[in-house]
């Protein structure tokens, strides 16, 4: 009839460019981590020499930037492309991922609680394994001396972990110069401090002898509320996401319904 008028749905112009604006910030710096990591790998070889890669005994921090950086260029473009063209399937991806994203922390969170002793022993593992690949790579260095520094530890439990490095045990056929000594991060501020002689236990007044384990346990129960605020705003901030994403689903599908009817 002509004297009836039929209201349609609307797309809500807020949430799409939130959404948009929120994820291009992800996007671009998704592609800004990724961009560190490929440079960091061309500066090591990695690119000429693919099979370099699985010649390091210990972590490569390059991976880090690398797959966080891909996940970020992942959302932020789903998110971006989904919200700017109001295209349900990448929305629906971005949240689906999100929400993924969200399960595989809280399940990690509550695993680690859960099996901390376990939890524990693999961190020396995974420390003791990159102790002894300390001077294959550049980047596993400077993120161990970082580490030992900002703690102010040595080692996964103590001082002697040190001997599994071969530049650093104290074999009789230990060639290296750093024979029985631990890298300067290991140093207090003593400046005497630098070809010791194990147990750690006696250069007390040179090297931090308590191991990273301990000091990082030490560090999380010291800022716990920092912790737990910052896992709840991350846990916050996806949730707030997802459901700004289904939101659009529904406002977009219930438009084009209403196309549909009309």
């Amino acid at each position: 009839m002509s004297g009836n008028h039929y209201k349609g749905h609307e797309v809500s112009c807020c949430i799409k460019y939130f959404i948009f604006g929120f994820n291009i910030l992800f996007w671009l710096l998704g592609m800004a981590l990724v961009g560190i990591g490929l440079w960091a790998w061309s500066e090591k070889g990695v690119l000429s020499n693919i099979s370099s890669i699985t010649d390091l005994g210990g972590l490569d921090p390059v991976w880090l930037f690398m797959v966080v950086g891909a996940v970020m260029f992942i959302l932020g473009f789903a998110g971006c492309i989904g919200a700017l063209r109001e295209n349900t399937f990448l929305l629906k991806f971005f949240s689906v991922f999100l929400g993924i994203i969200f399960f595989l922390e809280l399940t990690t969170g509550v695993l680690a609680f859960v099996f901390k002793d376990w939890i524990k022993d693999q961190l020396n593992l995974f420390i003791n394994n990159n102790i002894r690949a300390y001077r294959d790579d550049i980047d596993l260095q400077n993120l161990i001396d970082f580490t030992q520094e900002y703690w102010e530890c040595c080692g996964a439990f103590g001082a002697d972990d040190w001997n599994l490095n071969i530049y650093f045990n104290c074999t009789d056929g230990n060639p290296s110069r750093e024979k029985c000594g631990v890298p300067f991060s290991c140093c207090t501020k003593d400046p005497a401090c630098g070809q010791l002689t194990p147990p750690a236990h006696e250069q007390k007044d040179h090297i931090n002898v308590k191991g990273c384990v301990p000091q990082f346990e030490k560090w999380l129960q010291d800022n716990l509320t920092l912790v737990a605020g910052i896992f709840i705003g991350v846990a916050l901030l996806q949730i707030f996401g997802i459901c700004l994403a289904q939101n659009l689903v529904s406002d977009i599908e219930a438009v084009r319904a209403s196309c549909v009817i009309t």
